[in-house]
Formats: structure tokens, sequence, C-alpha cells
């Protein structure tokens, strides 16, 4: 609930996500618990992110000017459209990942104002919404294992940081590319 909260805007900016996946993860004692973790947190997220977006195709642009957006993120807002205008699928990606709710919550409604297509906006923010899930659990379960067990910890933070690298690299390349 907590992650599908973070990921609706005007919700987001108030939910403090990042640490209740800290202290959700510290209970995790098995990879196949982490995975199962992982997926419930991912789908609430992505369950948020999709009714965002589809809030942000109704009410298009006049949404950012929503009591909550202005009071606390038109910022967020101003700088994700100019990312989504920019980058299209890839802001989408990158924006789901920033950590922060003002920009993370309303990402979905600004790629959803701008007229951005569901087969469009699924891959990206599915594959960002599963990354930035990962992170804070995977701090958490490394904290919380502490000198426990550095095996199944370093196997997961192996991955999280694939997890990070892989998209930083892609998307180098892709502008090296450019």
């Amino acid at each position: 609930m907590i992650a599908f909260a973070e990921s609706v805007v005007g919700i987001g900016f108030f939910v403090p996500g990042g640490a209740a996946l800290l202290f959700a993860s510290a209970t995790v004692d098995s990879v196949p618990e982490f995975l199962l973790l992982w997926a419930v947190v991912t789908g609430g997220a992505l369950v948020g992110n999709v009714g965002s977006f589809a809030l942000g195709r109704r009410l298009g642009p006049s949404l950012r000017e929503a009591k909550p957006v202005r009071k606390r993120g038109a910022e967020g807002w101003d700088r994700a459209s100019g990312l989504i205008r920019k980058h299209g699928r890839w802001a989408v990606f990158v924006g789901r990942l920033i950590p922060f709710g003002l920009v993370q919550s309303v990402v979905p409604s600004v790629a959803g104002a701008a007229g951005m297509s569901y087969r469009t906006f699924l891959p990206p923010i599915a594959g960002g919404a599963a990354c930035s899930m990962a992170l804070p659990l995977l701090v958490g379960v490394g904290v919380a294992a502490g000198v426990q067990s550095a095996g199944d910890v370093g196997v997961l933070v192996a991955a999280g940081l694939l997890l990070v690298l892989v998209p930083v690299l892609l998307v180098r390349r892709r502008r090296r590319g450019r």
C-alpha cells in the first residue's frame, strides 16, 4: 500500500515510501522472500503509476494547477514536463528512478497529460518501478543482514548494482550515438 501511495500524484509528496521499504526489507530472511516482497511493492508502485497516468490523460495540463501539485510539486512537474518532451520514454524511466516524491510521483501524470500512449508508457514505467523498488529493499536487506550472511546479501547487492548500472550505461551509449 505504501508503494502504491508513494506512486500516486499528490499523495506521493507526503508518504515516506523509502523508509517504509527499508523497514519491510529488514524482515527478509531469504532470496525467495526478497523476490516476493520486491514483486509486491513493484506491483503496488506500478498500479499507482498507471492510475496517475490515467489521471494525467483525463485532466491534462490542468492537473499541474491542482493544490497539492502547485503547493509542493510545481517544480517537479515542470522538470518532468521538460524531460518528457525532450527524451520521451527514457525520461519516464529515469524520472521513475529519481528518489524524491516531487519528481517520481508526477512523471506518470505528466506523461499522461503530454498525450503519451499506454504502449509507450508501460515498458519504461514498469522497468523504472522495478528498479526504484529494488534499491531501498536491497539497502534494507544489506543493513539488516549486517555480518550474518555475506553470501546472499552479496548476490542481492550485485543484482542491485546491475539494476542501476545497466540503464545508466544504455542511456550514455544512446546519447553518444547521437
